[in-house]
């Protein structure tokens, strides 16, 4: 078999996300993090869901579970993993860099870290489609944004000051584009969180690693093959762009037949198949049991 995995960012957790998912010791392991009983009903709450200190520790947490869940299933490893944004920490922990526990502290060390880089200087994320390379570069150049998230040539995430993101989406729908802000309360990936991966990297230096055992491809840093490059791609993804293109580019070179998006939403599964479409993508939200993803993996990933 040959097939990727790519690990959901935030932004598309919804209450009736992975339908298949059963409630694990992983699953009781997050919800106890979290104090509550019942994750379903806590997403049910807009301001609860989009809080980076309930987000980031519940994805991590429900992703891996639905990898732990899923693999039995499968018989084989993934030929490349990646994971989006905060979709990282269990995208190591399912290339073998770190155990599911630690990817779950570390959730919850990288979002107080961000939230109190946001508390000084209050931040969010404007998704922009549509929008030409010059016109891009004019507007940021006009509002101070960052380029948080570079998903292809006309579909980014620029990040920053809220009213910065305000005027940025008035003038980039004023210009033809189409503009979402995003339910993140940080500017992630941009200068703002830069105090926020210093503090990250030096409690990464406290964290226990291994070599990867599969392909795995960072957000900023291209291949992770050791410790090293471990630690230093996952707290520089935190303050600079995430280039997701590219990261979709590596994983295409490796020659896979087929993709798994793992998490929430499909955003993931889309970009890749409008970039890749001779590679099929489907998102693990699209189904409704896990015996149903592995047979839509045996009948695409093919034999070795």
């Amino acid at each position: 078999m040959s097939f990727a995995l790519l690990f959901s960012g935030q932004g598309a957790q919804h209450p009736d996300m992975l339908p298949w998912l059963a409630d694990d010791a992983l699953v009781a392991d997050t919800r106890a993090r979290l104090g509550i009983d019942d994750w379903r009903q806590a997403l049910a709450d807009p301001d609860w869901a989009a809080r980076n200190e309930h987000a980031q520790v519940l994805l991590t947490g429900l992703a891996l579970a639905a990898w732990r869940q899923l693999a039995p299933r499968l018989g084989a490893a993934p030929s490349a993993i990646a994971g989006y944004s905060v979709g990282e920490l269990a995208a190591f922990s399912a290339a073998g860099a770190w155990s599911p526990e630690a990817a779950l502290a570390l959730a919850s060390c990288r979002a107080a870290a961000m939230d109190a880089c946001a508390t000084l200087a209050p931040g969010g994320l404007l998704a922009v489609t549509g929008l030409p390379a010059a016109r891009l570069d004019a507007l940021r150049a006009r509002t101070g944004l960052a380029l948080a998230i570079r998903n292809g040539v006309d579909a980014v995430v620029l990040g920053g000051p809220l009213a910065a993101l305000a005027q940025a989406q008035d003038l980039a729908t004023h210009d033809g584009a189409q503009c979402r802000r995003l339910p993140v309360g940080v500017a992630s990936h941009t200068p703002w969180m830069r105090e926020a991966a210093l503090r990250f990297a030096t409690l990464l230096e406290e964290v226990p690693f291994q070599a990867p055992r599969v392909p795995l491809f960072s957000n900023a840093a291209d291949r992770v093959r050791d410790a090293a490059s471990a630690r230093r791609a996952l707290a520089t993804q935190i303050a600079t762009t995430v280039r997701w293109d590219e990261c979709m580019d590596n994983i295409r070179d490796r020659q896979i037949r087929c993709v798994l998006e793992v998490g929430p939403g499909q955003g993931l599964a889309r970009m890749w198949n409008q970039r890749h479409p001779d590679v099929p993508a489907r998102a693990c939200d699209e189904f409704r049991s896990a015996a149903a993803i592995a047979a839509w993996l045996r009948g695409h990933a093919g034999d070795d």
